[in-house]
């Protein structure tokens, strides 16, 4: 029965995740096509009265999030997290998936095990999981941004050297490059036609992606504005600059490879063990939770191990 029990909740939550995936991000981005569908005239469509339920309840929702749950301050925050990772979703959608994901992870977990401390580590686990997809959707775009960030500097290099302005040169970019690059770059330039500054278009970019290597060309780009000189010859530097450090990053990455595996070997072994343990024969390790010296076992384990982790992840981080 528990099993049973198990197949629908995910075969539900599958349908639910699916329509909820269609409506918001599966948007349809082309401007034509939205034209058509919202202003033919020829055309009479109606919406079905069940799917504009579920849209008015799906705005409703997101609404009472944003008053009751957002505070200006965490709107701004989880906005600019999303914007970094490049998703397309709104800070009250990013929190209804949050919420979403604690029910079913939690769900899930006391399921299978009828175990209310497993509930709430599985509420913990689903808490963390949507803000760990976001930070590597983050982490991913900042380092296909960094690894095209040099061609990006030759293609201004080379529009300067032709005797294309700045403006026109980061046009030029966007004719050419790719994803992050492009979108970051349309945004750039937008901002300038609606009247920004380029020192406060270059300081929106680097407030949305903190990358050290776009603040060097930055701080030129603003130096050279100040105080004159020759922008190409500059960013040529800075290109030679970038290549030199990413190779270098790259040979530290590599050196300190085992290292990191130890580390995170070390993290995940005794809680992966554990669990295995206490799928196989609950009783066997059921001591360890409810008898005083088996908690402070697993206190003290816990921290050690934690502790252990963090000490080789700061030995494995070489800045360069």
């Amino acid at each position: 029965m528990k099993w049973f029990l198990m197949i629908l909740v995910l075969f539900s939550t599958f349908l639910f995740f699916t329509s909820i995936l269609q409506m918001i991000l599966f948007r349809d981005k082309s401007l034509e096509k939205r034209m058509k569908r919202y202003l033919a005239l020829n055309e009479k469509t109606s919406l079905d009265r069940n799917k504009f339920n579920l849209l008015l309840q799906m705005q409703l929702t997101k609404q009472k999030i944003r008053k009751q749950v957002l505070t200006k301050d965490k709107n701004s925050k989880l906005e600019m997290m999303l914007n970094r990772a490049g998703l397309e979703l709104r800070p009250e959608e990013y929190v209804l998936f949050q919420w979403i994901s604690i029910a079913l992870t939690a769900g899930l977990l006391y399921l299978a095990s009828d175990n209310f401390f497993l509930l709430m580590i599985g509420g913990i686990i689903g808490y963390l999981l949507p803000r760990m997809f976001v930070k590597i959707k983050q982490k991913e775009r900042m380092t296909k941004f960094n690894e095209n960030l040099p061609d990006m500097l030759s293609t201004v290099v080379g529009s300067l050297r032709a005797g294309f302005s700045f403006p026109q040169a980061l046009k030029t970019v966007v004719e050419e490059a790719h994803s992050p690059i492009k979108e970051e770059m349309e945004i750039v330039l937008r901002e300038m036609q609606y009247g920004s500054s380029v020192e406060d278009s270059l300081y929106n970019l680097k407030e949305r992606m903190p990358s050290e290597d776009l603040d060097l060309m930055i701080q030129a780009i603003l130096i050279q504005r100040q105080v004159g000189g020759n922008l190409a010859t500059v960013l040529e530097k800075i290109v030679e600059t970038i290549r030199d450090r990413t190779k270098i990053q790259r040979q530290v990455v590599t050196l300190t490879a085992q290292g990191r595996l130890s580390g995170i070997v070390i993290g995940l072994l005794p809680p992966a063990l554990a669990l295995f343990i206490y799928l196989i024969e609950p009783s066997y390790i059921s001591t360890l939770f409810s008898h005083p010296v088996g908690i402070a076992l697993v206190t003290v384990g816990f921290i050690s191990g934690i502790i252990g982790f963090l000490l080789i992840r700061k030995l494995t981080t070489i800045e360069v």
